[in-house]
């Protein structure tokens, strides 16, 4: 049953990257990778916000998986920061490579902390 919740949430995930990474690209029109950026940052926020989140609350091993390994594990595109990051290397924009390394890394891990206390926030506001 955990392959399905797997195979479902990495659909969504997938799809909804697709979208949000294309409407991104469309509004900057640039050969920096600001998509896959943006994916990749709105996921760590997501995983932060949703962790902390399910840490105070009850929720089901099984929607924990759907939620992180499924929709989560297919939205934010590591490989494709990686792959983008090579290329943007290889082809001797070293200036676009540094900032999109430095800014997936810094601003995801800064997200996924921002996440985690939003998270927190509400939640002791609505208790």
């Amino acid at each position: 049953m955990r392959f399905l919740f797997i195979a479902v949430g990495g659909a969504i995930g997938t799809l909804l990257r697709y979208t949000i990474a294309g409407l991104i690209y469309r509004l900057f029109d640039s050969v920096f990778p600001w998509g896959t950026l943006g994916v990749n940052l709105l996921g760590s926020f997501i995983a932060g916000f949703l962790w902390e989140g399910f840490e105070r609350t009850t929720v089901s091993p099984d929607l924990r998986t759907f939620i992180f390994i499924g929709i989560l594990g297919s939205f934010t595109t590591f490989s494709s920061y990686n792959l983008e990051s090579f290329n943007l290397l290889r082809d001797g924009e070293i200036r676009l490579a540094l900032s999109n390394i430095l800014a997936s890394n810094i601003f995801g891990i800064a997200l996924v902390f921002f996440g985690f206390a939003a998270s927190r926030y509400l939640i002791g506001f609505f208790r």
